[in-house]
């Protein structure tokens, strides 16, 4: 099997010497670069062709979100995965960086286990989002609609679900609810395969680049409302 190719962007050194013997303590994946900005971590995403970027929401100079969108926004590097990296889980940059193309975010207090598995996740094409900031509280960010929006707004969301058969909305609606496709299938009585076909098909017609800009677009469109609990 070919191992999981992670890049570290972080200002901190001393973090990326952690996370770097973390990683490459792991048969299924190994560190191919670090970067201490945003900037030079775009630089090295294209030159080293890896799967998931651990990405530093603040760093100096070009920050995290800045290099997320410059990413995301790359038709060289649309297989790219980016995992955020943020001190304060429950802060106006979450949402931004899922609306910029982030796969998920992670505290960087988690457990070595947790951003082992956040790596995988995100490489698998899984949305990422950690136990503290549950989608509810994501749900209630996109509510206040307090951060800037770089990409379509609610009603053109809704336009391009007009596009969207109604198996792939009822898919939709239950990936918004941070449902698996093994879930997802049970739910719906269908098979894990056909399941992924819709997710797929989703993400074509609504041009998103994984399962986390789905939860966001679900959202923003109306499709699925926040809960106020």
């Amino acid at each position: 099997m070919t191992p999981i190719k992670v890049l570290l962007a972080d200002d901190q050194a001393l973090l990326r010497s952690a996370f770097r013997v973390l990683v490459d303590s792991e048969p299924d994946m190994r560190v191919v670069g670090e970067a201490a900005d945003g900037a030079e971590a775009v630089a090295l995403a294209r030159s080293t062709r890896a799967d998931v970027v651990l990405m530093d929401i603040r760093m100096p100079g070009t920050d995290g979100l800045t290099a997320t969108r410059m990413i995301s926004a790359d038709p060289d590097l649309t297989d790219v995965r980016i995992v955020m990296l943020t001190t304060f889980e429950v802060d106006e940059y979450v949402v931004q960086s899922l609306r910029a193309g982030a796969s998920g975010f992670l505290g960087k207090g988690a457990e070595p286990d947790e951003l082992l598995n956040a790596i995988r996740v995100a490489a698998a094409g899984e949305a990422l989002l950690s136990p503290v900031a549950t989608k509810g509280l994501i749900a209630s960010f996109l509510a206040q609609g307090g951060s800037a929006d770089e990409g379509p707004d609610g009603a053109e969301y809704a336009e391009r679900l007009a596009a969207l058969t109604g198996r792939e909305r009822e898919v939709l609606v239950q990936v918004a609810g941070g449902h698996s496709n093994d879930q997802i299938a049970d739910r719906l009585v269908v098979s894990p395969l056909t399941v992924k076909t819709h997710v797929n098909r989703a993400m074509a017609k609504l041009g998103a680049r994984d399962r986390a800009q789905l939860v966001v677009i679900a959202y923003e469109s109306g499709l699925v409302r926040p809960r106020a609990d």
